[in-house]
């Protein structure tokens, strides 16, 4: 540790945001340019290099947070990026994009504000950027060995680049017209430029990975086929099948699925359309859903001007603290948290009729109902109690142009007829059945992320990209020389 007393003598100082009423013009990220990296080096020397540091433990990747905070203490960038890209791939994804569940483990978090473990990350992997610290990698020589890997997110990703450095010809199939998956269709700009993900697609390119775009895996190539070509086949096409909200009135016009609207307006910022089919301009806007995919419409919503937005949520309003009995240190608490997103809705009062920001929280749909041309107009609900139960004389209506579901996923999508053509073997809950090495059912088919998961945190995704991508490369030469951080039946620190 380059400061001993660094934990006691400097205070948390976290990524300054731009101002509200600046930021909500713009698709920009939300954080001032420039105002991270002079904060950072004090800020990395309050880590205290724990003898056991739980950080490791709640991080899937096992990132080695207590060496490079040091290190950037000390401002050896360069060792530092070293050590952040042994255990991650895209630092400067989990940087922007984790809830750092790494924070929350962290033990100076028992009793005081926690090291801002995520802006170390993301300063030391866009320092590396600038510098030059991160060139392709491609392998000295090839395998002989081909894998196929299906679907562009962070896990297919992560399998893709380790796979290809161990000297595998590594395809990537992606069914959208561009690499990234949600990377670049469900995360809105401001939460990540676009330009973070094109950068490591170039690394990638330039390493020996071949990406092909606008094929559907079961539709416009037979996954039979697949499996005969490639030597290996990894599934990663993530959790896409939405959960539905049957409720009475949902067949009215003006009610989508998050994943609708998200990756329109994500194509207005790509240049494909000039106004997104769904934009808010100008609607009074419910999202029905508390997680981040309703944060990340909630965003969006205010930037495209909409005269009002609310997002619901079913849970109750979380306290300031940590239940130490329900959710004891070094869990990952369910506490009251303040998104950038939350920030703009608060400060621009878009729900006055909200408990906290733009939330109404304990609050369960109920109907909706609409005008004479079939089209939502307003919202039905009533308030519940922790086991969900109506609470008698607390309904409300609210007005609603357009209704976003944010529920959540179940699994992969199977219209493509990927799973049944391959007749893999599939879980109650809808995601892919396998082994603990990531293989299925079927022989030299492996499955990893969200859809075998179930949904979950990028850096998990990125975890299950590194460690399919060694069970990969066992199934093929026999041994594997690659980091596997987790394995298919790890799940994160809980109560």
């Amino acid at each position: 540790m380059a400061d001993p007393k660094g934990f006691m003598t400097t205070p948390r100082e976290e990524w300054p945001r731009r101002p509200v009423e600046e930021r909500v013009r713009d698709w920009d990220e939300v954080y001032v340019p420039g105002a991270l990296l002079p904060i950072i080096s004090k800020q990395a020397d309050r880590c205290m290099d724990c003898g056991i540091p739980f950080c490791h433990d709640v991080c899937p990747l096992g990132n080695l947070i207590p060496e490079w905070n040091d290190l950037v203490a000390r401002e050896d960038w360069r060792a530092a990026a070293d050590r952040l890209h042994a255990t991650n791939n895209f630092p400067e994804f989990t940087g922007r994009l984790c809830p750092a569940p790494c924070e929350a483990g962290c033990v100076l978090a028992i009793n005081q504000p926690a090291v801002t473990i995520k802006n170390v990350e993301c300063a030391i992997a866009d320092r590396a950027w600038e510098e030059g610290f991160t060139p392709p990698r491609p392998p000295d020589r090839l395998s002989g060995r081909t894998v196929a890997v299906i679907g562009s997110g962070p896990t297919g990703l992560a399998a893709a680049q380790q796979l290809t450095r161990a000297g595998h010809t590594v395809a990537v199939y992606e069914r959208d017209d561009r690499v990234g998956g949600l990377l670049r269709y469900g995360i809105p700009s401001f939460k990540m430029e676009k330009r973070h993900l094109e950068r490591r697609l170039e690394q990638m390119r330039a390493e020996g990975t071949r990406f092909r775009t606008s094929t559907r895996v079961g539709r416009d190539v037979a996954a039979d086929e697949l499996r005969t070509r490639y030597d290996a086949v990894v599934i990663a096409t993530g959790a896409t099948a939405w959960r539905e909200l049957p409720v009475p009135g949902r067949e009215l016009a003006g009610i989508h699925q998050a994943m609708e609207y998200l990756p329109l307006s994500n194509r207005v910022g790509e240049g494909d359309l000039v106004v997104s089919p769904l934009c808010a301009a100008g609607k009074h806007v419910v999202i029905v859903g508390g997680g981040d995919t309703g944060a990340d419409c909630l965003g969006t919503a205010v930037r495209d001007g909409a005269a009002s937005v609310t997002q619901l949520d079913i849970y109750a309003q979380p306290g300031a603290d940590r239940d130490e009995d329900a959710e004891p240190w070094p869990t990952y608490p369910k506490i009251y948290r303040l998104s950038a997103a939350h920030e703009e809705a608060r400060d621009l009062v878009t729900a006055p009729a909200a408990d906290a920001d733009a939330r109404l929280f304990a609050a369960s749909t109920l109907r909706f109902t609409g005008d004479g041309s079939g089209h939502v107009r307003s919202l039905h609900l009533v308030e519940v109690d922790a086991g969900r139960r109506p609470l008698p004389g607390t309904g409300r209506t609210l007005p609603a142009d357009l209704v976003l579901l944010a529920l959540g996923f179940s699994g992969p999508d199977r219209t493509d007829g990927l799973v049944d053509q391959l007749g893999l073997a599939m879980h109650a809950r809808g995601t892919i059945a396998r082994d603990a090495g990531f293989a299925t059912n079927v022989p030299g088919v492996f499955a990893a992320g969200d859809a075998a998961r179930g949904q979950s945190l990028i850096v998990w995704a990125i975890a299950e990209g590194r460690a399919v991508a060694a069970a990969v490369d066992r199934y093929l030469t026999g041994s594997s020389r690659l980091p596997a951080p987790i394995s298919a039946y790890d799940r994160p620190m809980a109560v």
